[in-house]
């Protein structure tokens, strides 16, 4: 196995670090992989690099790059069951199945995360309210761990089945994965945009949308205040009737090519931006037949998008209050936003439904959840962040870790009590920036 030092950051380019990398090109020298030479040594999966902090890092030590291991491997059509390797990419997950009248089950705002990601991270979509994380959805998984190799089920080895979804790749390395699809026979969604004017509209919309829509999501103007505060956009949207294409055509991507010039996102830029989305549609209900590739993810089509942000990079801010106090906490934080003249252009509120996450450590709760990138302005922004976490603390709320960069450890242990139960899963050979801050 080949070995060099690279640099390595999450999305959000904030923090930097180097690493030992070890491309695994083959499941079977996963074990290998793990029998490390350098004293005090530690190695951690490395995907696509879309976690934006430091969760994915393991700065000083090594990387195992699962992006190699990209082979579908088994698929059950009869009940949309697709086995895969680690490696696989939800963008290569759906060139396969879409054509076939399949979909993923849950899926971010990227489709560019593997499928080992997805579970360590447990990620999320605009269907929180009907099916949950994607680890709802995941039967079984391959996991190396430096003791050996266990299949994890529901059924076998069910507590690192549960510590393992959710857990960030300290548990192990996962190699392969089998999840359910659902069935679709359009590419298209029906969706609906409704701009609203209060944050109190937007709880109403989301009560009234999510007994007859599968997917919602809102747009925020987060420079907003006053009477307008948390007003925007609210999306919501079905899965569309038609006929699926034989393929996918190749996706039309345009790039930033180079960083942006730090000057470019300054308060006035951002806050006429904002005004002009809020606008950019005069009626009240805007209803519309879209592609689903605009619909779950408007920025894969900007290749790294993340330069815009310039070379000191962003930081993604993105917690879960719960219901009842959550909305109150909600106007807390929006109004410190507002009062900072640090908004972001993309800013996402949405509601997180009853349904229980599989994952010990998985960041979704019932409750609103509130997702915000700020360029990295230094002491002012940590400042600012820092003020959140105390609104998110006292609501009795959550930071999510794949979005993190800079919480504290005395956050982190009242964000996440079940730590305690889930470090005894923890294998002693992985670990991350991430983990070595919080602790």
């Amino acid at each position: 196995m080949s070995q060099d030092t690279l640099p390595l950051t999450g999305w959000g380019r904030f923090p930097l670090s180097t690493a030992r990398v070890v491309p695994l090109a083959d499941a079977a020298v996963a074990p290998a992989a793990l029998d490390r030479t350098h004293k005090g040594d530690t190695v951690l999966p490395y995907g696509l690099g879309r976690s934006y902090g430091d969760s994915c890092l393991n700065d000083g030590h090594t990387a195992l790059l699962t992006r190699p291991l990209d082979k579908l491997l088994a698929f059950d059509s009869s009940q949309g069951l697709l086995t895969c390797q680690a490696g696989v990419s939800f963008a290569e997950v759906l060139q396969f199945a879409v054509p076939r009248g399949w979909f993923l089950p849950v899926t971010p705002g990227t489709k560019f995360v593997t499928v080992g990601g997805a579970i360590a991270n447990d990620v999320h979509g605009k269907n929180h309210h009907v099916a949950g994380n994607f680890g709802n959805h995941v039967t079984s998984f391959e996991l190396v761990r430096s003791d050996g190799r266990y299949t994890c089920s529901p059924a076998e080895n069910p507590e690192l089945f549960r510590a393992t979804i959710g857990g960030l790749g300290l548990t192990g390395l996962i190699t392969q994965a089998t999840f359910r699809l659902k069935p679709i026979t359009s590419v298209h969604i029906d969706q609906e945009v409704v701009r609203y004017s209060t944050l109190d509209e937007f709880f109403a919309l989301s009560a009234e949308s999510e007994a007859s829509f599968e997917y919602t999501v809102s747009w925020i103007d987060c420079f907003a205040s006053g009477r307008q505060l948390g007003r925007g956009h609210f999306i919501r949207g079905n899965h569309s009737s038609g006929v699926l294409p034989q393929s996918l055509p190749a996706q039309k991507r345009i790039a930033v090519p180079v960083n942006a010039p730090g000057w470019l996102l300054n308060s006035l830029s951002l806050r006429s931006f904002n005004l002009a989305y809020y606008w950019r549609q005069p009626q009240r209900i805007k209803r519309t037949k879209t592609h689903y590739d605009p619909f779950f993810y408007p920025l894969d089509a900007i290749l790294n998008w993340n330069r815009i942000y310039g070379k000191r990079g962003l930081l993604q801010y993105q917690c879960v209050l719960p219901m009842g106090d959550g909305s109150e906490a909600i106007k807390d934080i929006l109004k410190l936003i507002s009062q900072a003249q640090m908004g972001s252009f993309l800013a996402v509120l949405k509601t997180f439904g009853a349904v229980p996450s599989v994952g010990l450590m998985s960041f979704p709760r019932h409750g609103v959840t509130l997702a915000l990138d700020f360029p990295n302005c230094g002491d002012r922004l940590f400042k600012l962040l820092a003020e959140l976490d105390n609104v998110t603390r006292q609501a009795g709320g959550a930071v999510y870790p794949a979005k993190d960069a800079r919480m504290s450890p005395a956050s982190f242990a009242q964000f996440f009590p079940q730590f305690s139960e889930f470090s005894r899963f923890i294998d002693p050979h992985f670990s991350s920036s991430f983990l070595r801050r919080v602790q």
